[in-house]
């Protein structure tokens, strides 16, 4: 996901604050299937690293992954795909 190899997640064309864009890139990952409910997405360091910008940024965007619900955060054990809600009927809400 780096420039040179052509698929550069990040729209600079698109206003908005550069973790939205790492929060939403992520977000169409989990929703596409590419990670799973359950995954173990990779530490700050390595995503800020993935997605070319500085770590406090790949922590904030992980932030904002948990306040909508998509990620669960373990303190000393890491951040995963949380699985989705189901409703009494087993339908996802």
């Amino acid at each position: 996901m780096t420039p040179e190899s052509g698929q550069w997640p990040i729209d600079p064309t698109k206003i908005a604050y550069i973790y939205m864009h790492m929060a939403d890139h992520i977000e169409a990952r989990i929703r596409s299937g590419e990670l799973s409910p359950g995954a173990r997405l990779p530490g700050e360091r390595d995503l800020a690293e993935e997605y070319g910008v500085a770590h406090l940024t790949a922590r904030r965007a992980t932030r904002e992954l948990r306040e909508r619900g998509l990620v669960i955060t373990l303190p000393a054990k890491g951040t995963f795909v949380a699985y989705p809600e189901t409703t009494g009927d087993g339908q996802e809400s």
